[in-house]
């Protein structure tokens, strides 16, 4: 479980692809100084398991479903990704309850330059419309955002400088692909009353 707070920025080493999977080589001082074999360590939102560990570099193992269900695919070396550690028990929950499970994959479609933030429009697939409410939250490439507005096909977000400077939505363009992963809470609700009825 994770939070959405992005604890580092780290980049791809090299990507190995194989017919039904790829290894990753990340590099990232912080989440690996206290990592060991079988690690989590979210990849852009990704649960990744960490498989070997060399100074600052982790390598983990991808498979093909999560290769198709997010834009890790298209990450190649030198690419910059978000990186954060699973929350501990006696942690502050500073963003809200991550997963590290992708719901599906967006993209940029607009981004608007203010004062000291940006207001950023991604695309929204159309089944995960219903789970994306205003001011709910959102799990954008990792990050933990609020939902400014909530469209049927696309919602919006405030990136505040510190989101901006310290993560890869600083660097996105129109066009990129980011991981989506929707508030689980939602998901849950939305189960139980149905099986109710």
């Amino acid at each position: 479980m994770f939070t959405g707070i992005v604890e580092e920025l780290g980049e791809i080493v090299s990507k190995t692809e194989g017919p039904e999977s790829a290894v990753l080589a990340i590099r990232g001082p912080l989440v690996t100084s206290d990592a060991s074999h079988g690690a989590s360590i979210a990849v852009n939102g990704v649960c990744l398991t960490v498989v070997d560990l060399k100074e600052d570099v982790f390598t983990a193992d991808v498979m093909r479903e999560t290769l198709e269900r997010s834009s890790l695919g298209a990450l190649t070396p030198g690419d910059g990704v978000n990186l954060e550690r699973p929350v501990r028990l006696a942690d502050r929950l500073g963003g809200h309850l991550v997963q590290g499970h992708v719901d599906g994959v967006g993209r940029i479609t607009e981004r608007i330059p203010a004062e000291k933030w940006e207001i950023v429009r991604v695309s929204l697939p159309a089944d995960l419309s219903r789970y994306v409410v205003e001011k709910g939250s959102i799990t954008v490439d990792g990050i933990s955002l609020t939902v400014v507005e909530a469209a049927a096909d696309s919602f919006t977000v405030s990136l505040i400088p510190t989101t901006l400077e310290l993560t890869t939505l600083g660097r996105k363009v129109v066009g990129d692909p980011v991981n989506l992963e929707v508030d689980v809470v939602a998901k849950y609700v939305e189960r139980l009353i149905g099986e109710r009825k």
